[in-house]
């Protein structure tokens, strides 16, 4: 009776073990829990057209990166469990993790060019002005408009093609600059070639969408970081979203130690200087900087983070569009901004443009009350000389000079900044 008793209960056992392990098979997200490791698992969340943006494809930035978003290889930070979902779609920026392994991760940042509330303004706006509905296929309405068939025909982008987008990248356009972003444009297999004869139609749609929209993506192709840019690197897009490495705001730098705001001023100095003397001879200047335009990296470097706000003047051909050709206005030229914005004209940008800029809005709010006297009033008194905009026409390269040297005593060498540590403890140049 005994024995009979324990075979039965064995076998309920048995029963009950398989009835559990066919329910674990059966719930993918019980599965995952039980096992986070088991390869190829599929998670509870799942990710929709409409939040990557890839439902308005081809009036969209790219798809080159959509399998590692699918492929779990992106990761929101939001995504610590499976039963978590996918962060709220009206933001503008989002912190992720990028793996190339499934084993090291690295922090990225993954950014709409524009915010939801107004992508969805201008595609509203496409499709009343362009077929009078409320509702249409984008691609089709963008299709048919004069400035894209114009495109479709082109063998080069030349500076009729983009006459009259808001990027103030290409308010000064010149041939060499057009010219670079068909040769670098990322979203496409590299031709290396000035014509647009490896772009196919679709490739043209999302390459004058983005630069329609917002330039950065662009910049930061065509001026990559691994040439010494002060840009973060272009990972890739999906839908409307862009992939970058990770940078923190420099406002949130505005507290940091002496030290520590004495090395990004001074970083800060030399992007600027570097945007107006570089071997390419492109003058960079800024249309509008606040606290998000500059980051800074894990190792203390600093960047540009957001170059929407980059205007370029070629200092090697000139401008090849005079300024009345810019007043040509489209339904690209009021994709994200108001169609009676005027246009900055391209003599009207100095030297010391970018300077004032800076001296106005960041770094006395990095500076301010930092050090101890009379060291903080010389620096006081400087930053309010050139935020009145170097009455005296001090040049620019001595102004910042001049900072310079102020501040260069007064930053340290340790490992917080790792990107120049320990090379500091041995040159001169630090």
């Amino acid at each position: 009776m005994g024995h009979w008793i324990c075979c039965l209960c064995s076998r309920v056992a048995d029963s009950l073990m398989l009835l559990l392990v066919v329910a674990l098979s059966c719930n993918p997200s019980t599965a995952a829990t039980a096992s986070p490791s088991a390869p190829h698992i599929k998670h509870s969340y799942s990710f929709g057209r409409t939040f990557l943006g890839l439902d308005k494809c081809n009036a969209c930035i790219g798809t080159s990166i959509c399998k590692k978003f699918f492929k779990e290889e992106i990761r929101f930070d939001t995504w610590l469990s499976s039963r978590l979902k996918l962060p709220p779609s009206y933001l503008l920026s989002y912190s992720g993790n990028y793996t190339d392994d499934a084993k090291s991760w690295r922090m990225v940042d993954i950014t709409r060019l524009t915010s939801k509330y107004r992508h969805d303004r201008a595609d509203k706006r496409i499709c009343t002005s362009l077929l009078k509905t409320k509702t249409c296929s984008l691609e089709r309405a963008l299709r048919r408009t004069h400035r894209f068939q114009k495109w479709l025909r082109a063998k080069r982008l030349t500076p009729d093609l983009v006459q009259g987008l808001s990027s103030p990248m290409l308010r000064c356009p010149s041939q060499r600059l057009l010219d670079r972003i068909v040769r670098r444009y990322a979203e496409v297999p590299d031709a290396g070639s000035i014509y647009m004869d490896h772009l196919t139609d679709r490739d043209k749609l999302r390459l004058l969408y983005t630069l329609s929209v917002n330039s950065h993506p662009i910049l930061l192709q065509i001026f990559p970081d691994v040439e010494g840019w002060p840009f973060p690197r272009y990972l890739g897009s999906c839908g409307r979203l862009v992939v970058s490495a990770s940078t923190r705001p420099l406002r949130d730098f505005y507290g940091a130690a002496p030290e520590v705001a004495a090395d990004l001023a001074l970083q800060l100095l030399a992007v600027l200087r570097s945007m107006g003397t570089n071997d390419l001879n492109y003058f960079f200047y800024f249309t509008h900087v606040d606290a998000g335009t500059f980051g800074v990296f894990s190792n203390g470097h600093l960047f540009i983070r957001d170059a929407s706000t980059l205007g370029i003047i070629d200092k090697e051909e000139g401008s090849q569009m005079i300024d009345g050709q810019q007043e040509y206005k489209d339904i690209f030229s009021c994709l994200t901004v108001d169609c009676q914005s005027a246009f900055v004209s391209c003599n009207s940008i100095g030297d010391k443009h970018s300077l004032v800029m800076v001296c106005q809005e960041l770094l006395p709010k990095l500076l301010k009350g930092k050090f101890l006297q009379p060291v903080q009033e010389k620096i006081d008194s400087f930053l309010q000389h050139c935020a009145d905009g170097l009455a005296d026409d001090q040049g620019v390269n001595e102004a910042v000079t001049e900072l310079a040297e102020i501040l260069k005593p007064l930053r340290s060498c340790d490992s917080r900044f790792a990107y120049r540590y320990p090379d500091c403890k041995y040159s001169d140049r630090y």
